[in-house]
């Protein structure tokens, strides 16, 4: 397989793993990178996403290099409106419209919902010194401009250590596109960068859901090698089955999704190992590192064989038996 682009090409609105990071965990997400506006908010009363309603509202306008773009329904604190509406966009790349983009939503939604709309702009490009924060023009003594608040992901480069020790789980995302960026043409380092931000995952102990989604997004952004991505992959599961986790394991779910939504023979072939792995710690609790390692570099279809043959299986020495005549 040969080595993908360090950034994948943004296709339509949320088909980055950047939307089920927002959308699992939106009140870090504003608390991180937008704190004056989680702080305005009452979380008490929840919030809503109006997907189907910003595309209707947008439908006709230009897509842009956008990884995501979202609209919520929240409640402020001061309760001076009932509800009002935070329109969020995540960029990845430079564009020359994408400040009037943000002009163009912003009106579009204050005239749909006649209510108050703040925008906010995550800026994931590698332009320095490109910091779109406003739109609008000034005509014969008519002055109308759009300011928004943006994060440039770039100027949290001076705290990434800082980054890997907070708990916010977009610490976490910032870090990783950092690092992407320092390990560009530098398989090892991207490879030993990427393993640490997974080992962070687990020493958290966060649950399977937050796990599942922000190492979605640490693989999505740091593209390995085939070699190494089987390595990676070789680790992970130790990593998991060593926590004997009490549930499927999100190597596992990653691996089903990466193998079915990709179509890759190596991703068939994780699902396939992890699948048996967490067969054989139930029937056997949890298993050593030298076995675990073993089962994760069979075949696909001795995998499957294994799948099979482990049911006959009464003691460890039965698999060791089968793993040295295989």
């Amino acid at each position: 397989m040969a080595e993908r682009p360090d950034q994948p090409t943004p296709t339509a609105d949320n088909d980055t793993p950047w939307k089920n990071a927002l959308e699992h965990h939106f009140p870090e997400f504003l608390a991180f990178y937008f704190p004056t506006a989680y702080a305005q908010i009452d979380w008490s009363r929840g919030y809503q996403f109006l997907d189907k309603e910003l595309a209707q509202v947008v439908q006709d306008a230009e897509v842009g290099k956008r990884f995501v773009d979202k609209l919520v329904c929240v409640h402020r604190l001061d309760g001076a409106e009932d509800w009002v509406y935070i329109h969020i966009e995540i960029q990845g790349g430079h564009d020359s419209a994408f400040p009037k983009r943000m002009f163009t939503y912003n009106c579009r939604i204050f005239q749909r919902y006649d209510r108050p709309v703040a925008s906010l702009a995550v800026l994931a490009d590698d332009s320095p010194n490109w910091r779109p924060g406003a739109f609008g023009w000034d005509l014969f003594g008519c002055r109308l401009v759009l300011e928004y608040p943006l994060v440039k992901l770039l100027d949290y480069a001076p705290r990434l250590e800082a980054l890997l020790e907070d708990p916010n789980p977009f610490a976490l995302v910032t870090a990783a596109h950092l690092l992407t960026r320092q390990t560009r043409g530098d398989a090892e380092r991207r490879y030993a960068a990427k393993w640490r931000l997974a080992q962070l995952l687990y020493e958290r102990d966060w649950d399977r859901q937050r796990i599942i989604d922000l190492f979605a997004v640490i693989d999505w952004m740091m593209r390995l090698p085939a070699e190494l991505e089987t390595k990676l992959w070789q680790e992970l599961t130790t990593l998991e089955c060593n926590k004997t986790m009490p549930y499927v394991t999100s190597v596992e779910r990653i691996g089903y999704q990466r193998g079915h939504l990709e179509g890759h023979e190596e991703g068939r072939q994780m699902e396939a190992s992890a699948l048996v792995q967490r067969q054989l710690r139930r029937r056997f609790g949890s298993l050593s590192s030298e076995i675990a390692e073993r089962i994760a570099d069979l075949p696909l279809e001795r995998s499957e064989d294994l799948g099979e043959a482990l049911l006959d299986f009464t003691a460890v020495a039965d698999l060791e038996a089968w793993l040295r005549q295989h």
